[in-house]
């Protein structure tokens, strides 16, 4: 490692930059326990509010890809201080949204700011730290990724049940903007820009590519597989995306590099990220849904009940990663997941009268699964690419996690409303109507549907588990160094 970075104090660094990443991603949590009260407000449907989580995540999605080439051309306090700023900017119009076109205005201002944070984050700690250290640092931010989801819709429902919803952003404004002065202060460059043009038609293929995908996918959950506008988008997403990896794959200076992925242990772990973050959008959507639609508690209840697995996971994920730095990835990943999937067993029989404490020591069991397995995974990939490919990995890892958490949240949609479907026309013909009110055969119907959605989802983890097995613990691949090698023998040969 680069002497001026070894002189460099790493804990200021993180500490603002993971604060930062905190904000950013409680931010993408909180607006989804406020929607009932925004349709109110603005007299809008409940598809129409959903473009507030949407449209965040069609910005991030987009964006994400093309962090990799601004992580080179701009330096790290430059990047940092500019999102935060596009950050702060839309909290502000979102805090004084006086119609719904605005707050969305905002909200996609916040994404666009947002979607920089998290893969600068990794990437600064793949540049300060040797592979044998960066667990116990990618350990700590792994709390900004998991933790501010988890308590997001705790907070969220008790700023609603007290406040006006515009409370949660007015409250994140001098937040945002302490980062930033601390970023003035603390905040040290670690790369040297490199100047470069942008590839502008790889950018169009991008933003059509994982635009048209993302949007595919969060609309088949609600609008169905075979809808015309949901087969365009995926129709449009899948001719870019092939056209886009052509042209990262044949381009000497790629927005992308794609050739990421002819490192076996960055590959494996890519696949092992996508199933287990499907995995664990289980608890974020599947459960509120069985709290507050089947069980009739408040959103501030629902988010209570994923606080205990919160606070142990954050306390976890540093734990997790010094584990890593000594054991590696394998076995950690392994006994993860056996937890995740014998926890999530216990989901697959809820009833309308599984108790409170149950659910919340199986969904705390979960989370302490989850915290053993998701940055030694991503770290493990990540650690195995040469330094020329960190921001290119980064942006890879972090495009993946959105387009899995898309493919992951419409499948158990799907899952779960055609086996609602299903099981109420079962109840309804066996002769069910005489003796429970048509409302209950609802209940029951949509508990039972969520229950085939947690059998998936185990299906999802065991096959996870399976390729967990192969993780292997690989040097870290030297600048350039099989390049340099095939040079060597092409010119040996010539």
């Amino acid at each position: 490692m680069d002497a001026s970075i070894r002189s460099i104090k790493k804990g200021p660094i993180l500490v603002i930059m993971i604060l930062g990443a905190f904000l950013a991603t409680l931010n993408q949590t909180v607006m989804s326990v406020a929607i009932p009260e925004l349709m109110t407000d603005f007299n809008i449907t409940a598809a129409t509010a959903q473009w507030l989580t949407t449209g965040y995540m069609l910005v991030n999605g987009i964006l994400i890809p093309i962090t990799a080439y601004l992580m080179q051309r701009f330096t790290t306090r430059q990047l940092f201080q500019a999102s935060m700023f596009i950050f702060l900017a839309g909290t502000i119009v979102s805090a004084i949204s006086v119609s719904f076109p605005v707050l969305l205005t905002g909200r996609m201002i916040q994404a666009a700011g947002a979607g920089i944070i998290m893969p600068l984050l990794t990437n600064v700690i793949l540049t300060l730290f040797p592979p044998e250290k960066r667990g116990a640092a990618m350990g700590t931010m792994g709390l900004a990724i998991i933790f501010a989801p988890a308590i997001g819709p705790t907070l969220a429902g008790y700023i609603l049940e007290n406040y006006k919803w515009e409370t949660m952003f007015y409250g994140m404004i001098p937040l945002t903007i302490l980062v930033i002065i601390s970023g003035f202060v603390y905040l040290k460059n670690v790369s040297e820009p490199v100047r470069g043009k942008i590839d502008l038609l790889s950018v169009l293929l991008s933003t059509i590519a994982f635009g048209g995908l993302l949007y595919g996918f969060s609309q088949a959950g609600s609008a169905g597989w075979s809808d015309d506008e949901v087969l365009i988008a995926f129709a449009a997403g899948i001719v870019a995306l092939g056209l886009f990896v052509w042209k990262q794959l044949t381009s000497g200076n790629p927005l992308l590099d794609l050739r990421a992925f002819k490192y076996n242990m960055f590959s494996l772990t890519t696949v092992i990220n996508i199933l287990i973050t499907m995995v664990m959008y289980a608890d974020m959507m599947l459960l509120p849904l069985y709290l507050q639609n089947a069980r009739g508690y408040t959103a501030l209840e629902s988010g209570l009940l994923l606080l205990p697995g919160a606070l142990v996971m954050g306390f976890l994920m540093p734990v997790t990663g010094r584990l890593f730095d000594r054991f590696g990835a394998k076995w950690l990943s392994v006994i993860g997941l056996i937890i995740t999937i014998g926890t999530t067993a216990g989901f697959i029989n809820l009833t309308d009268s599984t108790s409170y404490t149950y659910l919340i020591l199986m969904s705390t069991g979960r989370r302490i699964g989850m915290a053993l397995l998701l940055m030694p995974i991503q770290t493990a990939g990540l650690n195995q690419l040469p330094n020329r490919l960190n921001a290119h990995g980064t942006a890879i890892s972090n495009t993946v996690r959105q387009v899995a958490g898309a493919v992951g949240t419409s499948l158990l949609v799907t899952v779960m409303t055609d086996r609602t479907k299903t099981h109420l026309t079962k109840l309804m013909t066996s002769g069910g109507a005489g003796s429970s009110s048509q409302q209950q055969m609802i209940n029951d119907a949509t508990i039972q549907g969520i229950n085939d959605a947690y059998v998936v989802i185990i299906g999802i983890a065991v096959l996870a588990l399976l390729f967990s097995f192969f993780i292997k613990r690989v040097a870290h691949s030297t600048e350039g160094a099989s390049d340099a090698a095939l040079k060597k023998t092409v010119a040996k040969e010539a």
